[in-house]
């Protein structure tokens, strides 16, 4: 790991201490921005800035005193890579090549300053199509997710999933029973998931942080950045965490939206805001689409 990913991380990763106010990726960019220009400091060595360095870059004296105490931890640093280590864990910063392109180039500088993870980081690099819906599934969603998790296998995909029950579970199932390779973003507990040869686990933070909403709703934006394009296989209108991510989409453009025409209200609601809907389901490489924004 490179001086500037230490220095990375221990600005922007809280290592353990949920209460520690690390910084964003925008400010530490601007850090780095700052102690280049001044010259007082590579940019790679952040670190080993102290407090009345910092204040000669342009800061006030708590902020100063914030990011010196958040870069004096070395030794909690090296703890928490060690114990991580261990266990089958590894980080990717967002100034690491392994950093996933398509959300450092969809996401900017809202990416996720760092991305913990259990499994084959190389997969990061592949061509991959997203898959998001309910977790109570009918019949035909099932049937759609099933499908897309099969199809992203023969058509040399990775899947992109959130783990959960439904929809991502039952693409998952068939994505890995035809031979493909899965990605998972778990908005919990990355110590919770098992190693699988053909899965990288991949937690926005750190290792230990416990599900949350907030949590759910980032992860949802990542699934969507992850996807050349992404599919809905069934969703609720108005409510939960594929409309609503569905929608941080269609706003924001990060993917091509198709969405299961099943002739629900939730389908029809999405296609009226940009979505394609998708009648029979033959090719994932075939649907393409102009994505249309339309006022939410």
């Amino acid at each position: 790991m490179t001086a500037a990913e230490r220095g990375l991380l221990l600005l922007c990763c809280q290592l353990g201490e949920a209460d520690v106010p690390v910084l964003t990726m925008a400010q530490f960019r601007t850090l780095s921005v700052r102690a280049h220009a001044q010259s007082s400091r590579p940019a790679g060595l952040l670190r080993e800035l102290t407090a009345r360095d910092v204040q000669a870059l342009g800061y006030g004296a708590d902020a100063a005193e914030r990011i010196a105490g958040l870069l004096a931890r070395e030794q909690r640093l090296d703890a928490y890579l060690d114990a991580m280590h261990r266990r089958g864990f590894d980080a990717v910063t967002r100034i690491s090549p392994a950093y996933p392109p398509a959300i450092s180039e969809k996401m900017g500088m809202s990416a996720p300053p760092v991305l913990f993870t259990l499994g084959d980081q190389t997969l990061f690099q592949r061509r991959c199509v997203a898959l998001v819906g309910s977790r109570a599934l009918h019949a035909p969603g099932r049937r759609f997710a099933e499908t897309v998790g099969r199809l992203a296998a023969e058509e040399g995909y990775v899947l992109v999933s959130g783990g959960a029950n439904g929809a991502d579970s039952a693409a998952q199932a068939a994505c890995l029973a035809a031979g493909g390779s899965v990605i998972v973003f778990t908005a919990g507990r990355l110590l919770d998931c098992a190693a699988h040869a053909h899965v990288l686990y991949v937690s926005e933070g750190g290792c230990e942080l416990p599900f949350s909403t907030p949590r759910a709703m980032s992860r949802n934006h990542l699934i969507h950045a992850m996807g050349e394009k992404t599919l809905v296989a069934q969703c609720a209108c108005g409510t939960g965490g594929t409309w609503h991510g569905t929608l941080d989409n269609l706003r924001a453009g990060w993917s091509p939206v198709f969405v299961s025409d099943d002739g629900s209200d939730g389908s029809r609601a999405l296609c009226v805001r940009g979505a394609q809907p998708v009648r029979e389901l033959r090719s994932l490489t075939e649907l393409q689409s102009e994505q249309l924004q339309f006022p939410v």
